[in-house]
């Protein structure tokens, strides 16, 4: 079942002489379920493409579709619910609360969504994430690796359709990057969602079942890894 469509999506910085032109023309589908892996040299438009997915930034020209909902036709009022609801993003630099605990940091997105908090699948992910012995702990409290669980774990409370994560082990050592991939691929297999991650590292993007590879905004390589 088809989850996201993108057609002809386009990104220009800048006018005149000074465009940049970050993505060009990028199509592609992906499936509900699906894991995906999109690499390129950096200014490739990973991060450009990203953003757009996940409806952080508005395209030049183009459309994003998810679930069959046409992603820019929204207001702003309508793209912050989307960001919140069914988007879950992961960033390199963790992006957590200074002043809030574990929980407080994974619970705020739901809060202020004005929802109520899943508690249930909120134990159930402080288990998973192994933080249950550090929920009332600040960031500052937390290794490296410890901080991404809780990103992580804020990322997946809302139970979204796409999980997006850029760079999500680029600040961790060997062992706590292979801990964060292991719990997205859990995410992926026991939650059912679309995972596509942002990498430079060849062994992780080895880890999804499909390979996008960005070269100057366009789309180089599309590869099926496994099925």
């Amino acid at each position: 079942m088809e989850i996201l469509r993108i057609e002809n999506l386009c990104k220009t910085y800048g006018e005149g002489e000074n465009a940049v032109r970050a993505l060009d023309g990028v199509s592609f589908q992906a499936q509900r379920g699906e894991f995906i892996a999109i690499v390129g040299s950096s200014g490739s438009g990973k991060s450009t493409l990203l953003h757009l997915i996940g409806g952080v930034d508005r395209p030049t020209s183009g459309k994003v579709t998810v679930g069959g909902v046409d992603v820019y036709a929204q207001n702003e009022e309508e793209l912050a619910v989307f960001r919140r609801r069914q988007v879950g993003l992961i960033y390199q630099f963790y992006n957590l609360i200074p002043v809030l605990n574990v929980r407080e940091n994974m619970t705020l997105p739901v809060l202020m969504d004005s929802r109520k908090v899943n508690e249930e699948r909120l134990e159930e992910l402080l288990e998973l994430l192994k933080l249950k012995n550090r929920e009332k702990h600040l960031p500052n409290q937390l290794s490296g690796g410890q901080q991404q669980r809780v990103s992580i774990g804020r990322a997946l409370l809302n139970a979204p359709a796409l999980l997006l994560a850029d760079e999500p082990t680029g600040n961790l050592d060997s062992e706590n990057s292979k801990e964060i991939m292991e719990l997205l691929r859990y995410s992926n297999e026991v939650y059912h969602q679309t995972v596509i991650v942002i990498t430079h590292d060849e062994n992780i993007a080895l880890q999804a079942d499909r390979i996008l590879a960005l070269e100057d905004g366009k789309i180089v390589k599309d590869e099926v890894i496994r099925q």
